[in-house]
């Protein structure tokens, strides 16, 4: 898979209930297969999916989804899920490979374990940043007071009219 397909899989990882998740919907696009044959598969061995694999996502979830990704309307009978869906965490996306055994499912779980490894790189390498920028600001924070104090004066200087000096010497009065 080439690395166009590599961040459109990207793309289709959440964050749900704190896990990096991929939806049984994008999994079954990817694998080419209906989303229904997909969970059909799923249940048959269930015993192979615990919680921390895959969990159903609740209908506030789902609605949340659904109005964040702006991709259903309500018009028609029969046009979208009547189940809420599955979602599947690194592991649960490894074990679809054991379920679906055909060459594509093999070639695509190895772009998605791809996909979740560049992920947690990148989220690694922002952990980082985030915390050299704690520290700066730690840095600053002691500053603070320093820097409110001259702005304080700044504003003090500015608000306060400067009185009008004479002025000191001869002045000529020229008239024409």
């Amino acid at each position: 898979m080439n690395a166009q397909t590599l961040k459109n899989i990207e793309g289709k990882i959440l964050l749900i209930r704190g896990e990096k998740v991929m939806l049984d919907q994008n999994l079954a696009e990817l694998y080419g297969v209906p989303v229904k044959r997909l969970n059909e598969a799923v249940k048959r061995n269930s015993g192979r999916f615990p919680g921390d694999f895959m969990f159903q996502l609740t209908a506030e979830e789902a609605l949340r989804l659904r109005s964040q990704f702006a991709t259903l309307d309500n018009s028609g009978r029969g046009r979208y899920r009547k189940y809420q869906p599955y979602a599947f965490t690194e592991q649960g996306v490894a074990m679809l490979s054991s379920v679906l055994k055909s060459k594509k499912a093999v070639h695509v779980n190895i772009a998605v374990m791809r996909a979740f490894v560049r992920l947690r790189q990148m989220l690694s390498e922002n952990k980082e940043l985030a915390g050299k920028l704690a520290e700066l600001e730690k840095k600053i924070g002691k500053h603070d007071q320093e820097i409110e104090t001259i702005f304080e004066a700044l504003r003090q200087m500015l608000s306060s009219p400067a009185e009008e000096k004479k002025k000191i010497g001869f002045h000529a009065k020229l008239s024409l």
